[in-house]
């Protein structure tokens, strides 16, 4: 390689070579998949666990999809409205319970627990159950039922 291209090359590399560093950081400065940003708080395993000693005052919203509920595992007892038709539900839901809205990691919880606070509910926040599990808290993992076997015909005798 003669001198003029080797220049060449050497001022290419080290135009190049800062911006793609440049580009690895904002990459690592990027929100991730499960980055909380509601305006709700997110809640951890011990407020949870307070809120639940007291289920007489709680409304538990679950807004996940019935196949996330049965794989990941849920709380024993709550009301399931998925995510996309939570407002058209709005009539069904008790204002004299404080909620907690409930999806895998708190995203989709807290944009439902930001609209129920907007709309004049009491909400306590949000809770990732895979987060409160990680945290030491028990979940309630929920079988799907198999379908039942089709019924014998039985013989009638006339």
């Amino acid at each position: 390689m003669n001198k003029p291209s080797k220049l060449i090359l050497m001022l290419v590399i080290a135009f190049v070579t800062p911006a793609g560093f440049a580009a690895d950081a904002k990459k690592a400065e990027a929100p991730t998949a499960h980055e909380y940003t509601a305006k709700s708080p997110k809640l951890n395993r011990a407020q949870v666990d307070e809120l639940l000693a007291k289920p007489e005052q709680l409304l538990v919203i679950d807004v996940r999809q019935p196949d996330e509920v049965s794989t990941i595992g849920g709380f024993p007892a709550y009301l399931s409205i998925q995510a996309a038709d939570l407002e058209k539900y709005l009539a069904y839901i008790p204002k004299d319970r404080t909620i907690i809205t409930l999806s895998n990691h708190a995203g989709r919880a807290g944009k439902a627990a930001d609209l129920l606070a907007g709309k004049g509910f009491t909400v306590a926040g949000a809770v990732g159950v895979q987060n409160y599990e990680e945290e030491g808290g028990k979940l309630t993992k929920i079988a799907p039922k198999k379908p039942a076997k089709p019924a014998e015909k039985h013989k009638h005798k006339s």
